[in-house]
């Protein structure tokens, strides 16, 4: 199944707003979710700090900032044909 990581961190509106999007996307077209909150000083925190939110697709990089659904939908559906072509 296709893995989508969310890298946040808390009270950030943006980050609030890109999950609603692949919530509501998950709800049409099923996969796994995994939400990261960065605190200084974990993996993720120096590299992406102040590019949050970032969305993973299974490991790769897909979004940061902001992102539609119909964008998000389209990257995921373009990302599971790669996986299995």
């Amino acid at each position: 199944m296709t893995v989508v990581e969310i890298l946040s961190k808390p009270d950030c509106h943006l980050c609030d707003v890109a999950k609603e999007v692949v919530i509501n996307v998950q709800a049409k077209h099923p996969f796994e979710v995994r939400e990261i909150s960065m605190r200084e000083g974990d993996e993720y925190f120096e590299t992406y700090k102040e590019r949050i939110p970032v969305i993973f697709i299974n490991k790769e990089f897909a979004f940061q900032y902001k992102v539609s659904e119909q964008q998000f939908l389209t990257k995921l559906l373009e990302k599971e044909h790669a996986l299995h072509s």
